[in-house]
Formats: C-alpha cells, structure tokens, sequence
C-alpha cells in the first residue's frame, strides 16, 4: 500500500527534534504531512512550541491513503497511559497493512501495546524497553534504527537515521541517493551533495 499523506501523532511533550528531517523531506518530495492530536485543541511541544492538530486521533478512520503513521517521543509516553490510544492506532495501522515509524519514547509505547513483540525493533536502550515488561527482548536490536516489516523503530538521539528508514520504506530516496542523503545530514559531508542533487 502506497498513500501520500503522512501522519504525524502530535502531544503535549512532543520531542521537536525527533521526526523534523523526516517531514520537511517528505514534504518537499510530494508528501502531505497531516498532524493527528489527542483532540484538535493546540499542544505545546518539549522545545515551546504550539501546534494545532488537523484531526483528532479519533477522526482519523480507515488508514486510506497513508503513507506512514509516524510516533514522536513525549514525556507523556513515560508518565502514564495518556498517549496508550496512539499506541492502540500504530497496532491497528500495522494490523491492516501500513507502515508506523516511532521513536524514542514511541517506542516503549508500542512494546506496551505488544507492538514489538515479535519484531526486529530498536529504542533508546535496552534496558528502557525492558522496563515496561514487554516480551520482546529478544529482538531489541543495538543499533541506530531498525526497519522490522512496515515498522520503524529508533532512539532519541537518532532523528536522521530515523528520517533515513522512513525514506527507504517509502522509496523517496534509494541507493546512491539515500545514501547520500544520510551522509550530507548525519556526517556533514559535502562530497554527497552533488550526488543528493544529481
């Protein structure tokens, strides 16, 4: 399944930096990012800023023309089951055939939910995941960003391998040019450029 509209789970708490590369790119390259809140009232990001959701998450129905269900991290995924119906949707989203992208504190909402019970996943650590008494320990893997299927997992401090899967599943970039891509963002190497542009 192939859509072009990307939706992205917006909380209070949100973690600005963790989904950024993600969109803009997805945006420039023909994408509709489309913000789902808990309500359509406005949410105030970790970094201040205020944003106001285009749906609320129980407007959003049948997966349609979704390109990627993407899960930012929150301290909200850590102090209670707030966020729990977003980890609910993910479950539903995979369940049906379309890609979910998490990470950071996504992440441990999804193993609660038993998202990643039997899936190739990543977090921020292993021991973060174990926490919630998830069972699937045994396939944590130690790595910057995991692609498990339609499922994207990756750590907090990982925005650009995040962005870099995301990219991949959805054949925005490919070989050559993805790699390029990762290059120029996360290494700042400029040699990539002309080969990003080509």
């Amino acid at each position: 399944m192939s859509g072009k509209t990307v939706y992205l789970a917006v909380y209070d708490t949100l973690a600005d930096w963790e989904t950024g590369y993600a969109t803009a790119h997805l945006t420039q390259n023909g994408f509709n990012v489309r913000t789902v809140g808990p309500s359509t009232g406005p949410v105030t990001t970790m970094g201040g800023l205020r944003i106001e959701p285009d749906l609320a998450l129980d407007q959003l129905g049948e997966p349609g023309d979704t390109a990627v269900f993407m899960l930012p991290g929150a301290g909200l995924w850590d102090s209670g089951d707030d966020l729990a119906p977003f980890a609910r949707a993910a479950r539903r989203f995979i369940g049906l055939g379309y890609p979910v992208a998490a990470i950071c504190g996504a992440t441990a909402g999804l193993a609660r939910e038993g998202v990643l019970d039997g899936v190739a996943h990543t977090s921020a650590a292993r021991a973060y995941l174990d926490a919630t008494g998830y069972g699937g320990g045994g396939h944590y893997r130690d790595t910057d960003a995991v692609t498990d299927g339609n499922l994207i997992t990756a750590g907090p401090t990982e925005p650009v391998a995040f962005a870099r899967e995301v990219f991949a599943l959805l054949g925005v970039y490919e070989g050559e040019k993805l790699d390029a891509w990762y290059r120029l963002f996360k290494h700042s190497d400029a040699s990539a450029y002309e080969t990003l542009t080509s």
